[in-house]
């Protein structure tokens, strides 16, 4: 029988309306108790003092890209990468060679998971074959093998029509569809947000109207099929605006936003635009983010007072969980041990030679940051801790 106490930290539970000094006993993998004093007796011991003590932390839009671009990332350093940033959890899209449509990709990828994964991985399968948008996956079997949702990713359902049946299809195993809501011959091209700064540097721009047109269709698509759509990567206001208004009509729909579009905004390309070594049009999207997302909220949210703490921790665990329907969220007692342990005075600069990742590919390099993780515990085991 293992035991671990975590003693002494300020417990934040949105899930239960906790915030304040208690002990967490963890044993054989899950949460057995919360109390002011808990005896350490027959336990290993974690001194929290100091330290404020969340439901592990979850990220529900991950490239692992294993198998196939393991020159990119695997499930070992993408998920040493998580532990090191504070999640406990991570939902793996199906960009991996071949894509993840087939039940059997899918079963290599929760067994790679298993013997070499730092965090949990919860894969996410291609809502169509291939991602080439022309005929749906075998959600059944792609479910019955571990995944939790359905994406094409970095690819929109173009069709209309194809995500209707895809909408009809996932509602009978009651999972969800994520969505890169992007209009296809608008974006055509483009490398960045359409502005005065694309004008200037002489780069093909995308509209925030191009989103913001698939955003208004998955919403109305879901309202009229009952299914449940998640919009990816959120950015644009217009976008947002459909989805609080589908909300308010009771459509099914949330949505993500990552720290680098909260961050940053167009200008930020005159810094970067070399950054990529290649012209920059050329370069490939996307940036790392798993190590940095934490502490990123921590000082420009938390720190700054735009968000409280609870519901930060809201944001990045509880609600993940509820989206997708995944255990944790929560340190309920009978929960998952999965904790993530956050020191709010810590100062830090981001170093990317540090990172666990297999990338160094980010525009806050050198950015000194207030907060960060302290520890990542994962089914009542030390999974990371800062040195």
């Amino acid at each position: 029988m293992s035991r671990l106490l975590v003693k002494g930290g300020r417990v934040v539970d949105p899930s239960q309306g906790i915030d304040r000094a208690l002990d967490v006993l963890l044993e054989d993998g899950k949460v057995e108790k919360l109390a002011p004093r808990i005896p350490a007796r027959g336990a290993e011991l974690i001194e929290a003092g100091g330290l404020v003590v969340c439901p592990g932390f979850i990220d529900i839009h991950t490239h692992l890209r294993e198998p196939g671009r393991e020159d990119k990332e695997t499930i070992a350093s993408g998920t040493r990468a998580a532990a090191a940033g504070g999640f406990t959890a991570v939902c793996a899209m199906p960009n991996t060679h071949p894509v993840n449509d087939t039940a059997g990709i899918t079963r290599a990828i929760v067994e790679k998971a298993r013997a070499e994964g730092s965090v949990r991985v919860y894969p996410i399968g291609a809502i169509t074959r291939g991602q080439l948008g022309e005929e749906l996956a075998e959600f059944g079997d792609l479910q019955e093998a571990g995944c939790v949702a359905f994406s094409d990713d970095g690819k929109p359902v173009a069709s209309a029509r194809m995500m209707r049946r895809a909408l009809e299809y996932a509602r009978t195993f009651g999972l969800v569809l994520i969505d890169h809501c992007e209009e296809p011959t608008l974006a055509e091209k483009a490398c960045m947000n359409e502005g005065p700064v694309s004008t200037v540097l002489g780069l093909r721009g995308a509209p925030a109207a191009g989103e913001a047109i698939m955003v208004e269709r998955d919403v109305l698509l879901a309202e009229l099929t009952g299914g449940r759509v998640h919009i990816a990567h959120l950015s644009a206001a217009a976008s947002l605006d459909a989805v609080r208004r589908g909300k308010a009509r009771g459509v099914k729909v949330t949505a993500e936003v990552t720290p680098h579009h909260l961050f940053l905004t167009d200008e930020a390309v005159r810094e970067t635009v070399d950054d990529k070594h290649v012209e920059y049009d050329q370069a490939a999207f996307g940036i790392v983010g798993l190590e940095t997302a934490v502490p990123l909220c921590l000082d420009r949210l938390v720190g700054a007072g735009l968000v409280e703490l609870s519901q930060l921790v809201a944001l990045l665990s509880t609600n993940p969980a509820r989206v997708l329907g995944l255990a944790g969220g929560t340190l309920a007692p009978g929960s998952p041990a999965d904790l993530t342990l956050l020191d709010l005075t810590k100062r830090r600069t981001v170093d990317p030679a540090r990172f666990e990742s297999r990338s160094r590919n980010t525009p806050f390099g050198g950015l000194a940051l207030r907060g960060w993780p302290a520890a990542t515990i994962v089914a009542g085991r030390v999974a990371w801790k800062a040195s």
